[in-house]
């Protein structure tokens, strides 16, 4: 069986190594924070890995593979899991580098907060086309299904249907914030519609700072959008809505 280590231990990083250690593959950790059996500071301990998982946040990535290349060989793949992924294929490594983006999380961020199951029925984006078997092998093992994408377009469509809602989540509560009354009275639709208001700080700063060019792009399109909804189709825009949204999330 493979051997994969995984370097960070959040949400992401926490629940692949709870998940994976729970079957039969071998799984190490490296974590500054995290003391369990597996889990070492020392990025020595990765030599004997066939995969390793980068679940450090965005702005850490880069620094870590870099010091990735004097530990690893070419043989060794290795697969990070940011939310962005054109700033991480700009550079050639010496290992079998994959660009790879899990669409699965929650509002809580910690090891803690990871859980076995994070990715049942996730979509799991790699962004090159020829990629390992293996890696294969484990984003299925995990519950996940694949989807191949341009990187460009990946960071495109996620400032769409994740960076844009967390943005638009947190402007709709400062938007009601200074109304006592309607705090008072906020029920679900408000509660669902502003949670991606909770995202991880750090997280949420990384996505608007480097994203920040799709997210624009994609509020505009917002602005668009809600135009249309100010005319006379208004009815029948709603039930296209519902019939599309139906379709995805049956």
């Amino acid at each position: 069986m493979a051997k994969i280590g995984i370097i960070g231990l959040g949400l992401i990083g926490g629940s692949i190594f709870k998940s994976l250690s729970a079957m039969d593959y071998e799984v190490i950790g490296i974590s500054r924070t995290v003391e369990l059996p597996n889990v070492y500071r020392d990025y020595e301990n990765l030599k004997s890995c066939d995969l390793v998982f980068v679940c450090v946040p965005m702005n850490k990535t880069l620094e870590v593979l870099d010091k990735l290349e004097s530990v690893l060989n070419s043989e060794q793949i290795v697969a990070d899991v940011c939310s962005l992924k054109e700033f991480v294929t700009n550079k050639q490594r010496p290992y079998n580098f994959i660009p790879t983006h899990p669409m699965a999380g929650t509002e809580n961020k910690g090891f803690n907060s990871s859980f076995e199951g994070l990715f049942n029925g996730a979509k799991w984006v790699i962004c090159k086309k020829n990629y390992p078997e293996l890696l294969g092998k484990i984003i299925k093992d995990l519950g996940a299904q694949i989807v191949v994408a341009n990187p460009q377009k990946h960071d495109e469509a996620v400032a769409l249907i994740s960076h844009m809602p967390m943005v638009i989540a947190q402007a709709l509560f400062l938007t009601a914030a200074d109304n006592e009354l309607a705090l008072d009275i906020a029920s679900s639709g408000f509660r669902d519609m502003t949670r991606l208001a909770l995202s991880n700080e750090e997280m949420a700063c990384d996505m608007v700072n480097m994203n920040a060019k799709n997210i624009q792009n994609s509020i505009l399109k917002l602005y668009k959008s809600l135009g249309d909804l100010t005319t006379e189709n208004y009815p029948q825009i709603i039930e296209e809505i519902k019939s599309k949204r139906k379709e995805m999330f049956k």
